[in-house]
């Protein structure tokens, strides 16, 4: 459970990182290319094996890993693009209501059992999601928006499949600190390319507050996924669980550490958000148990 702990810990702490860059003005773009290459040389200097840059194309998650990559600088873009139309909080749903793509991914690929309460957890789970980030304002939403959420739900929802069949099926837990470094990298690469296609109409504009972003931003950002890929390998909590537990868990503690942080007002609709988040984790986590007393 500490792997879970820690991946749910790191990615909460993105959100706090994102939350300072409009505070210090910091470029979001430039700032996450820079991340992707701080958490590209992480991952290389944590990685303890014997690997030579030769080698790489001959492991099975090679190619994997680079289409990875490219899938996360697209969906970010995506990301970006919904919270800039239609808001952060939707944003914000549509990529934590996507659990339910690796939920089922695990049950009818892996056979992964739910039982009764864990089902229950999973809808909780996600009723807490869209609880604790809906805000109360009016939202005008044009019907040819609407394709973005949709977008961010099925995005977010491959990469954590693509993330959990690559633990199962083809990474050593060795092996999981290059193949991340080699995800980011690609993301990295990706990154770069896009904004040198988009230089003619918007030039650079580097400075240091988006490397020290960027910077900052990167090590957390590695050791959520890598934490992630470990908590993967959890011997009793099946994928199904753990990426609901990490999901609804990250939801819960960001609310909370925007309230601590940064003042944000949040509503009762929030607070029973939260409260069922802590709900559906308890009943995801101890399913099996509370199934034997009934």
């Amino acid at each position: 459970m500490l792997d879970l702990a820690l991946s749910i810990f790191f990615s909460s702490l993105i959100f706090v990182i994102f939350k300072l860059f409009e505070v210090y003005k910091v470029q979001t773009l430039y700032a996450i290319i820079v991340n992707y290459v701080t958490a590209f040389i992480v991952g290389v200097l944590s990685f303890e094996g014997q690997l030579t840059i030769t080698e790489f194309p001959e492991k099975p998650w090679f190619y994997g890993a680079l289409a990875l990559g490219m899938l996360f600088i697209v969906v970010f873009n995506i990301m970006a693009k919904t919270s800039q139309q239609l808001g952060v909080s939707v944003a914000s749903v549509a990529t934590k209501m996507s659990l339910v793509i690796p939920v089922l991914f695990g049950v009818f690929l892996y056979k992964e059992e739910l039982g009764v309460i864990k089902i229950i957890g999973v809808l909780l789970a996600l009723a807490a999601v869209y609880f604790a980030s809906v805000r109360d304002r009016s939202l005008s939403i044009k019907r040819s928006t609407l394709i973005l959420p949709l977008l961010v739900f099925m995005g977010s929802g491959i990469i954590d499949v693509c993330i959990k069949y690559f633990e199962a099926a083809l990474v050593p837990e060795i092996e999981f600190p290059i193949f991340t470094a080699l995800v980011f990298g690609s993301a990295a690469l990706s990154g770069l390319i896009f904004i040198l296609i988009r230089l003619p109409k918007t030039p650079i504009k580097s400075n240091l507050r988006n490397i020290l972003g960027g910077l900052i931003l990167g090590v957390p950002n590695f050791f959520s996924i890598y934490f992630l890929l470990r908590a993967l390998q959890h011997a009793t909590l099946n994928s199904a669980s753990i990426f609901t537990i990490n999901n609804v868990a990250i939801v819960m503690f960001t609310t909370l550490l925007g309230i601590a942080l940064f003042k944000e007002r949040i509503s009762k609709k929030n607070w029973a958000g939260i409260t069922m988040a802590v709900i559906s984790i308890v009943l995801v986590a101890l399913g099996e148990k509370l199934n034997n007393l009934f």
